[in-house]
C-alpha cells in the first residue's frame, strides 16, 4: 500500500515540477515539507531504514507523523553507510529544493550540507532547521518547550511563578513555516538570478518573534508585560465567564460601539449610562470594578443563549472548546478543513482519520491531500528507479541493508 493515488479534484499545486528532498524528523523540518508538499511539490522523505521514529510515538507525539507527513515520499536509506550516503547526494543533485533539521554538523559529516551540495547545483536551496540560528547557543540541544523557557513565552502564558508551555507545537510548527517561506521567497529570487542560496530558521528566533509584541510594550511603556492570566487587558471586555451549568465561554468588546451594543443585548442600559465606563480606556481602568459586576449578571446566561445573542448582534465570542469536538466543528466540515488520511502504524494502521488542511485557499480551493502519509520506504524502488538503479541494484542494496 503506497497511498498513491489522487484524492481529491483539481486544486491548484503552485509548486508542481519542484522536486524537494528532506532529512527531517520530529515537527519542525517535516512541517516544512508539508507546506511546500500541499503547495504540490514533489516531496521526498529520507528515513533511516528503521523508520522515522515519530512513526511510533505515544501520547501527545501519537499524531505528529499522520499531521506533518501527507502529499510526501518515503524513501528508507542508511546514510551511514557510503552507498547510502551516495544515493543520498545523488538524490539531491536531482532536487529544487533540500530540507534538513538535524544538529548542526550531521549533514556534513554526509557531504550533503549546504557547502557540499552547492558546488554542484548552484541552483539548489537548501533549508536548515534549527533550535538557534549561528552564535553562541547554536550548538544547543533545543526542543520547543526548552525555547519557550528561555523566550519568556511560556512565562507569559502562566499564572506568575507558574511558567506553562503552549497547548501545541507553537515554534516547532511556525518554525517549519518560516522555513517553508524563506524557501518560497529563495525560489522567486532563482528566478531572477538563476542562483540558489541558503535559509535558515530557528526555534528560538520563532520564539523571541512570538513575545515581541511584549518586548517592545516594554520598549514603550516602561514596565513589564505581566503573564496572560494577570495582564493589563487592551480591552475592557475581554475574558472568560463562567456560566450557568458550569460552563465557559470568552466574550469581547473591544470597542466603544461594540460596548454599546453588548449593553444593549443582554438588557445593561446602566452600565451603559455609567460615566467611568464611558471609553474603551476607562473601561481598562475600572476593570477590578466592572468585571465582578458583569460576572454576576452573566452567570445566570447559558452558554448558548449568549452565543445566540454576541452571532446575531455581531460580538466577539467563542465557547470554550476541547481539540477533539472540532471534528464536529460544522464550519470545518462545511469549508473543508478537514480531510481523510490513511494512518500507516501502530495499532490503526490501514485507517482514515480527519486531518487539519493548511488554513489558506488558492483560487478559492483548499489544499488537499493528494498522497496518504507514506509507508516507510514506500518509493524507495521508484526513486531509485528514477536515479537509474536497475531492479538487480535495488534487490542488491535491499540485502546489505542500505535501503528499505
Amino acid at each position: 500500500m503506497s497511498g498513491e493515488g489522487a484524492l481529491q479534484g483539481e486544486v491548484p499545486q503552485p509548486l508542481k515540477g519542484l522536486r524537494v528532498v528532506e532529512f527531517t524528523h520530529m515537527v519542525m523540518g517535516p512541517t516544512c515539507g508539508m507546506v511546500l508538499a500541499d503547495m504540490g511539490a514533489e516531496v521526498i522523505k529520507v528515513e533511516p531504514v528503521d523508520g522515522d521514529r515519530t512513526r511510533h510515538l505515544l501520547g501527545a507525539g501519537s499524531g505528529f507523523f499522520p499531521m506533518f507527513n501527507r502529499n510526501k515520499k518515503s524513501i528508507a536509506l542508511d546514510l551511514r553507510s557510503p552507498e547510502g550516503a551516495r544515493i543520498a547526494r545523488e538524490l539531491c543533485a536531482s532536487a529544487d529544493v533540500v530540507a534538513e533539521n538535524f544538529k548542526p554538523g550531521t549533514m556534513a559529516k554526509y557531504g550533503l550540507d549546504h557547502a557540499s551540495l552547492s558546488k554542484t547545483n548552484d541552483r539548489l536551496i537548501y533549508i536548515s532547521l534549527k533550535g538557534f540560528l549561528p552564535g553562541p547557543y547554536d550548538n544547543r540541544t533545543a526542543l520547543d518547550e526548552v525555547v519557550q523557557m528561555m523566550g519568556g513565552l511560556a512565562y507569559m502564558t502562566g499564572r506568575p511563578g507558574d511558567p506553562l508551555r503552549a497547548g501545541t507545537s507553537v515554534n516547532d510548527i511556525m518554525g517549519g513555516m518560516f522555513g517553508a517561506i524563506g524557501a518560497l521567497g529563495a525560489l522567486v529570487q532563482r528566478g531572477i538570478t538563476g542562483k540558489g542560496m541558503e535559509v535558515q530558521s530557528a526555534l528560538f528566533e520563532n520564539n523571541v518573534f512570538l513575545v515581541g509584541q511584549h518586548m517592545l510594550q516594554y520598549a514603550i511603556t516602561g514596565l513589564p508585560a505581566a503573564p496572560m492570566p494577570e495582564r493589563i487587558s487592551a480591552w475592557g471586555v475581554y475574558d472568560v465567564f463562567n456560566v450557568k451549568d458550569g460552563e465557559q465561554i470568552f466574550l469581547a468588546a473591544v470597542s466603544d460601539a461594540q460596548w454599546r451594543t453588548f449593553c444593549d443585548a443582554l438588557g445593561f442600559a446602566d452600565l451603559h449610562a455609567e460615566p467611568a465606563y464611558a471609553t474603551n480606556n476607562d473601561r481598562v481602568r475600572e476593570r477590578a470594578r466592572l468585571m465582578p459586576e458583569l460576572r454576576a449578571r452573566l452567570a445566570a446566561w447559558s452558554a448558548a443563549d449568549l452565543s445566540a445573542v454576541f452571532e446575531q448582534r455581531g460580538l466577539p465570542f467563542a465557547p470554550i472548546r476541547r481539540p477533539e469536538e472540532l471534528f464536529d466543528d460544522p464550519h470545518l466540515q462545511a469549508t473543508g478543513g478537514l480531510a481523510d488520511v490513511r494512518l500507516t502504524d501502530g495499532p490503526k494502521a490501514g485507517e482514515t482519520a480527519k486531518a487539519t488542511l493548511l488554513p489558506i485557499t488558492m483560487a478559492g480551493e483548499r489544499l488537499g491531500v493528494r498522497l496518504h502519509p507514506p509507508e516507510m520506504g514506500a518509493h524507495t524502488a521508484e526513486l531509485l528507479h528514477g536515479l537509474g538503479y536497475t531492479d538487480g541494484d535495488v534487490e542488491a542494496l535491499r540485502t546489505r541493508g542500505v535501503v528499505a
